[in-house]
């Protein structure tokens, strides 16, 4: 398998600590990535809501 990090092949065996990563080193970058949230999911400006007047969601349901 390739190391998530650097690319390079890794064995999956229990003898290797850093596993999925080939060292400790590209483990260690990871984490750092993760604690300065450099990895992020991207979010679109999706108009898609449930209610697509946010004015009428304050009116009353019976029309009053």
């Amino acid at each position: 398998m390739a190391c998530p990090q650097c690319g390079a092949n890794v064995a999956w065996d229990p003898a290797n600590p850093s596993r999925p990563f080939c060292t400790a080193r590209c483990k260690t970058i990871d984490l750092g990535a993760w604690a300065t949230e450099s990895y992020r999911i991207p979010v679109s400006d999706d108009n898609d809501t449930l209610d697509d007047d946010p004015a009428s969601a304050s009116e009353p349901k019976d029309g009053r």
